[in-house]
């Protein structure tokens, strides 16, 4: 090895040390741990998001089923989970420290609930923009009203009801950020818990941005398959 060889080498290790001492944005700092640092912790975040959103939406679409045979429980419905849904994310995981404790149970349960109020609604609003003629010529057809539910309705609601879950889950993917606070995981570690260090922060949050376009892209492409009548409606 030359002396400038080695002369450049230690003139990177000098820089490096500098940008993390003055906890600045360090891409060389950053290519050599990300394995080690970002990784695990970018699939924890995932897996935050998509147990959360699942379990919403679980608890949304039924709850919109129902409501939707007996419009009295939309109101009360969406006061309830409007409530749950203007509690301050923080707030939401500290209070529920005491009752679930730390981890998973506490971050899904949070996470999920914030997604009820957005899923619910567009749950409702799909099935019931559904045509009327669509349901009368079903019935006409000699459908019960439970199939004209599942072969109409449903179909006919499935834009809507993935639009609110689109909006839900690029909301957690945020959100999920916080569940640091319970312990939980994700890469909210690496943001919360070194605010200091830019080199984490850009890097933790660019990972939540592209988390969040690559799932919205994800569940448009299903919309898209699995409503080709829009596209031919369109065409």
């Amino acid at each position: 090895m030359s002396w400038l060889t080695l002369f450049a080498q230690v003139q990177i290790h000098h820089r490096a040390s500098d940008c993390e001492s003055n906890n600045g944005f360090c891409p060389d700092w950053i290519i050599k741990n990300f394995g080690d640092r970002y990784v695990d912790p970018f699939f924890r975040h995932l897996e935050l998001v998509l147990i959360s959103v699942l379990v919403g939406f679980v608890i949304a679409f039924a709850l919109g089923i129902v409501a939707h045979r007996r419009r009295w429980l939309v109101g009360p419905v969406i006061g309830l989970t409007g409530v749950l849904y203007t509690i301050p994310s923080v707030a939401a995981f500290l209070l529920l420290v005491p009752i679930t404790g730390f981890g998973l149970l506490t971050a899904v349960i949070a996470l999920s609930s914030y997604t009820l109020l957005i899923i619910f609604r567009n749950v409702v609003a799909g099935l019931a923009a559904a045509p009327a003629e669509a349901r009368d010529a079903a019935l006409g057809m000699g459908l019960t009203d439970n199939q004209v539910l599942w072969r109409v309705e449903v179909p006919l609601a499935l834009p809507e009801i993935f639009a609110g879950v689109r909006i839900a889950t690029t909301t957690t993917v945020g959100l999920a950020a916080l569940a640091f606070f319970a312990n939980a995981g994700g890469l909210g570690g690496l943001i919360f818990g070194d605010l200091v260090f830019k080199s984490n922060v850009v890097v933790a949050g660019g990972l939540c941005i592209v988390m969040a376009f690559v799932l919205d892209g994800l569940l448009l492409f299903a919309q898209r398959l699995s409503t080709p009548w829009v596209r031919a409606a369109r065409a």
